[in-house]
């Protein structure tokens, strides 16, 4: 299956402050990120942002703080189990958004779980494998084989952005095509 971007939002989960600098190629993870929130927003993409405990872990870091996100305190691990996110969520499903791409941290916590709750929900899950991390690169291995495993797309950040598009030669393609140069 392929993201479409009628039916397509971004969720960045938990990419704050005190918690980033903890993660296994954390600058990586925060670029492909930010990518991943110009793309959102040159296609005008729902944008929900989660912050794990923001009162300990910090707010999201400020290059990804977003005029057009949604963002969300949460202290449950996946934001399928936040109320306030889950409402959210069956909302936009509501409105026809069924294809969440997912970008954050850290990928065998709150990223596993929020893909596994939003798929056994109904959702077309894509997780962005170099837009995701953890403390060590063996948990991230771990998360991805067991999201895959429970039907959730592994897509690299390229993949994500040329699903986006769609095709060449419109003025969506190149401004996507663009943030990966």
């Amino acid at each position: 299956m392929l993201i479409e971007a009628s039916k397509a939002c971004l969720l960045i989960v938990d990419m704050q402050e005190k918690l980033l600098p903890a993660m296994h190629e954390a600058e990586r993870v925060a670029d492909n990120c930010i990518i991943l929130l110009q793309a959102a927003e040159k296609l005008d993409l729902p944008i929900i942002v989660s912050e794990q405990y923001p009162k300990g872990l910090g707010p999201t870091v400020r290059e990804l703080e977003h005029k057009s996100a949604m963002i969300f305190d949460k202290l449950a691990f996946s934001v399928w189990r936040s109320e306030n996110l889950k409402g959210h969520f069956k909302k936009m499903e509501e409105s026809g958004f069924k294809h969440v791409i997912i970008g954050g941290i850290e990928a065998h916590v709150c990223v596993l779980q929020s893909a596994l709750d939003l798929a056994k929900a109904g959702f077309e899950v894509f997780v962005v494998v170099d837009a995701v991390s953890s403390r060590t690169e063996q948990s991230v291995d771990l998360a991805l084989a067991r999201m895959q495993a429970q039907g959730v797309h592994a897509v690299s950040l390229e993949m994500a952005i040329f699903e986006l598009a769609g095709k060449a030669g419109t003025p969506e393609f190149k401004a996507l095509s663009a943030l990966i140069k």
